[in-house]
């Protein structure tokens, strides 16, 4: 048996798909849009927002509908789309490519 939980089998597997799947998908991405959760900790969540921020990618947080927002997670987002995901996606889908195409704009991408 494993004398911590990051020696355990199954976190060694999640850390290497984090390295060998996540990492190059945010690598490749002009930008990041995440889905805040509710509640308690979200360790995906939080894995991605710390690769996102490491990879110096835009943060576009979609936060739902009376979602509480710890306050480090305001600054470091680049624009915050208030909606929910599931009950009007085409809003939110037209608000982040509305979003993505002004940060390309400040970045000079256009």
């Amino acid at each position: 048996m494993p004398r911590d939980w990051s020696e355990s089998r199954e976190f060694r597997r999640y850390a290497r798909r984090i390295v060998d799947d996540v990492v190059p998908k945010i690598q490749d991405s002009a930008v990041t849009v995440s889905l805040v959760p509710r509640g308690e900790a979200d360790i995906k969540f939080a894995v991605e927002l710390g690769l996102s921020i490491m990879l110096d990618k835009p943060i576009i947080a979609v936060i739902p509908p009376g979602t509480q927002v710890p306050e480090h997670l305001l600054r470091v987002a680049d624009r915050i789309v208030d909606g929910d995901i599931m009950a009007e996606p085409e809003r939110l889908a037209e608000a982040v490519a509305a979003t993505i195409a002004e940060l390309r704009e400040e970045d000079g991408r256009s």
